[in-house]
């Protein structure tokens, strides 16, 4: 991709008159109707490159591309199925464009749709076909987009206008058929996606983070690097908590394997299934290091402390799900993993230097552990919903519990590495204790009143 260049007027400029300009103009867009016209034109004829083209068109094209490719990835596995299995005469009145509404829908749930399924709703969202969206968003703005907001923006716009035309297409199958909440819910979940995947793409969304980060008080900022530090190290443990289950649990994965007795192309097409789901297992994996654990089904739990198991649904991923025998003993200190977490991220936020007075210490600690909460409440709730009726209505951790058993956690473990080792700290408390001392030696003893 060629490096947009800039014209001459706008790369002699510098930064406290490009500062002024834009001020100036905010004012005048303000005072005029006119003006405002002015500058939604500029905006949408923005510099684009050599071919003359405004950036904002790349954007748009990204956008598009970023979602006929992810749908793609969902559609043809689908089609497949159906020129498979088009043979069977109990599948005549089944045509392919029912196969493509299918993908649709399923497509739509992996952006946080609801499908109607009988008499119940399914809200359980595939996280790693988000994973695929914020993935591929990512790359066709990184590759095809300018560097620019307007790319940016018309990016989201572009991918939002597909969604719609989807809805619209697969109608009751969909979103649609589950009610204005589930559609509304639907776009808010692409708007999320593609927002980040375009913004990280275009190296917008970075640079007005790390812009936002700098506006913070060091100390806070401090506070939210650690918790961010907490969050990553709790994920990479339910990673490896998943590896050790499906390692461990291997047979019985092969035993459900065995029984469905798929053939190789439905052996395929299952694989992608359970790849869609894998990193909600991560995350379920994650609520048991913390320890109040998650449910797959009304009436179960799997935590380090007990395990209560029920029959659980026919897909060979669900077979590496601990056991009875896999709780309590030595498991029941797993969640000291949260406190060593919460140390590392109070490391952090010693090393960043961000304090000047005895109180920014505490502050940053209390800033960590909201962060690690809201982090992890936010992926126990995205991991979680209702995948059929009855019990399975119940599946995932409790996202509040989960967020007030990390927060708590990881403030002990921070609290103890930050607040030591912070000069500020010390210094307060010597200075308390002090004043303290000074005012007991200069109370009168009780036999001289």
């Amino acid at each position: 991709m060629r490096t947009p260049v800039l014209p001459d007027a706008l790369r002699s400029r510098t930064p406290g008159a490009a500062r002024a300009t834009r001020a100036g103009a905010a004012l005048g867009a303000l005072r005029s109707p006119r003006a405002t016209a002015r500058r939604l034109r500029a905006a949408l004829s923005g510099y684009g490159g050599d071919d003359g083209a405004p950036s904002w068109v790349s954007g748009l094209l990204a956008g598009v591309q970023a979602a006929v490719l992810s749908l793609l990835v969902v559609t043809a596995p689908a089609l497949a199925a159906y020129v498979a299995t088009s043979a069977d005469p109990s599948n005549a009145d089944v045509g392919w464009p029912r196969a493509v509404v299918v993908a649709g829908a399923v497509w739509l749930l992996g952006h946080g749709g609801m499908l109607p399924a009988g008499a119940t709703t399914i809200t359980f969202v595939p996280l790693g076909l988000s994973a695929l969206v914020l993935f591929v968003a990512y790359a066709s703005a990184r590759r095809s987009a300018y560097p620019t907001a307007s790319a940016w923006w018309a990016g989201v716009v572009g991918y939002l206008a597909l969604v719609v035309v989807v809805l619209v297409g697969v109608g009751g199958a969909g979103p649609a058929g589950a009610g204005a909440a589930a559609v509304v819910r639907t776009l808010v979940g692409a708007t999320v996606l593609v927002t980040v995947g375009t913004g990280l793409g275009t190296a917008q969304l970075g640079r007005r983070v790390r812009r936002g980060m700098r506006r913070l008080p060091p100390f806070v900022a401090a506070g939210v690097g650690g918790g961010v530090v907490v969050g990553g190290l709790l994920l990479l443990s339910g990673a490896a908590v998943t590896c050790w289950w499906a390692f461990s649990g291997r047979a019985s994965t092969g035993d459900v394997i065995t029984g469905l007795r798929v053939d190789l192309l439905g052996g395929a097409l299952l694989a992608v299934a359970q790849l869609a789901v894998v990193p909600n297992l991560v995350a379920w994996a994650t609520a048991w290091v913390v320890g109040p654990g998650f449910s797959v089904g009304a009436g179960t739990l799997y935590s380090p402390a007990e395990v209560t198991a029920a029959a659980l649904p026919a897909l060979p991923v669900l077979g590496s799900l601990p056991t009875e025998r896999a709780a309590g003993g030595v498991l029941v200190v797993v969640p000291v993993l949260v406190v060593l977490a919460g140390a590392a991220g109070g490391w952090y936020v010693h090393r960043a230097e961000a304090t000047s007075r005895g109180r920014h210490a505490p502050a940053a600690v209390g800033v960590l552990a909201v962060t690690a909460a809201l982090l992890l409440g936010a992926l126990t709730l995205a991991a979680g919903g209702a995948v059929g009726p009855g019990r399975m209505a119940v599946v995932g951790g409790s996202a509040l519990l989960v967020a007030a058993v990390t927060g708590g956690l990881a403030l002990a473990g921070a609290a103890v590495v930050a607040l030591p080792a912070d000069r500020h700290v010390r210094a307060a408390v010597a200075g308390t204790a002090r004043a303290t001392a000074d005012r007991v030696r200069r109370r009168p003893a009780a036999s001289d009143r």
